[in-house]
């Protein structure tokens, strides 16, 4: 069961914002602007905290809120003159404008700002306030959000076509290689969003004003004639249901993650089942034999160690089920919200809570699986580290990290052994 710490503050805290989590989904969307709707800082962190992460430049504008607007303004006039400037110099295809802490708490009518200007730019709105939620959370909403106002409804099929949502943890590459085995079984597939071509590490013709791939609005507007949806991460649940009600006739699949060997057994099984067939493509089935000699070659490290899980519940959950298959003993998982997948994983402890609680049980483990600001506790005990989630700002190729399905499982397996070999052999 979830607990909250006991503390009345976070101190160190895990957790990242929502309208960073919102930035990130509308960095997905071909020709987007992301338009942050708050002070000129809060745009700025953002933007250099991605591009440290990601070593790629960001795409992201703001409407610098400053202290005398927030008070004479209702938002409606720096919302358009931000819509202004921004198409004087680019062209977007869709602007993706989202609410910070200072916005929220002066109660700006952003829906109201976006109807007056619907004549002049496609814009998506959604609340993303920073004193609630978190990365996850403001990732969904943005989705939904997408699916809400863009996506048309419709009755029709495509029998042949496919949307995956994933959550915010899916890394670009993870993206790419969800779609790509999906199309094994013939369909055409789609990411909302996509980051696989937009934030890949790929070196592109020059710097962009806007983001350089991603799916399409055109794209987004056709989804609802899926004939499958499938959402990937509880934090998405509810954008696929979003989804039916675009289109009742969509075969709707939900899955709490693609890690692991069991996970992903019932993720190709439901494929199968859909496409009438009885074992899938070769190289699925060759790389599940490899996962199987993963697991066999890294127990003896992972099953022998102890460790501690500081991240975003869908991401918790995605590397639990991986390294508990391997026999890991997971002393606790430190997370940002509660979450009820997470209380179904073989843990000890699951708390809500920070890194201090993080160094609590630290002492009584070989390994954290943590992001960047893990490191400073790992070297002061002396403990073996796995980077993962946001941010890494010393490591590169951070968005060609694959975790998922039987290949990133192996990677993933393979990796956290090694460290461990290393750490006892220090």
């Amino acid at each position: 069961m979830d607990a909250l710490s006991a503390k009345p503050l976070q101190l160190n805290p895990i957790k990242l914002s929502q309208p960073m989590g919102a930035m990130l989904c509308f960095l997905g969307i071909k020709n987007c602007m992301p338009l942050m709707h708050g002070a000129q800082g809060c745009a700025s962190f953002s933007k250099v905290f991605f591009t440290r992460h990601f070593n790629d430049p960001i795409a992201v504008q703001t409407t610098a809120v400053n202290d005398i607007t927030a008070v004479i303004d209702g938002g409606d006039y720096a919302i358009s003159e931000s819509i202004k400037n921004i198409t004087k110099k680019v062209k977007p295809d869709l602007v993706g404008l989202f609410t910070t802490g200072l916005t929220e708490t002066k109660g700006d009518d952003i829906k109201g700002a976006s109807l007056l200007l619907e004549d002049i730019q496609k814009m998506v709105y959604v609340n993303t306030p920073d004193f609630e939620g978190s990365l996850e959370s403001g990732f969904a909403k943005s989705v939904e959000a997408i699916i809400t106002q863009l996506v048309n409804k419709t009755s029709y099929i495509d029998n042949n076509k496919a949307l995956i949502i994933p959550n915010v943890n899916l890394k670009p590459i993870e993206v790419e290689k969800i779609k790509d085995t999906i199309s094994l079984f013939g369909y055409e597939v789609y990411s909302l969003p996509d980051l696989s071509d937009s934030l890949d590490g790929h070196l592109g013709e020059k710097q962009g004003a806007l983001t350089s791939g991603g799916i399409s609005v055109e794209e987004i507007k056709n989804l609802a004639l899926s004939s499958l949806v499938i959402t990937i991460g509880n934090s998405v649940k509810k954008a696929g249901e979003l989804m039916l009600k675009k289109n009742e006739n969509i075969n709707l699949l939900h899955f709490d993650s693609l890690c692991g060997l069991e996970e992903t057994d019932k993720f190709y099984k439901k494929l199968c089942s859909i496409k009438e067939i009885t074992t899938p493509h070769p190289s699925i089935v060759r790389w599940r034999k490899r996962l199987q000699d993963a697991l066999l070659d890294t127990h003896f490290s992972i099953g022998s160690s102890s460790f501690v899980l500081a991240l975003e519940p869908d991401q918790c959950v995605s590397i639990a089920n991986t390294i508990i298959e391997a026999g890991a003993n997971i002393k606790a998982i430190i997370t940002t919200h509660k979450d009820e997948v997470l209380e179904k994983l073989e843990c000890e402890n699951i708390l809500v809570g920070d890194f201090e609680d993080v160094e609590k049980y630290l002492l009584q483990s070989d390994v954290l699986i943590s992001n960047f600001h893990g490191e400073r506790y790992t070297k002061k005990y002396k403990k073996a580290l796995l980077l993962r989630g946001f941010p890494d700002f010393e490591g590169v190729g951070n968005q060609l990290k694959n975790d998922v399905l039987y290949e990133g499982s192996c990677y993933l397996l393979f990796e956290l052994a090694n460290i461990i070999n290393h750490y006892k052999f220090e």
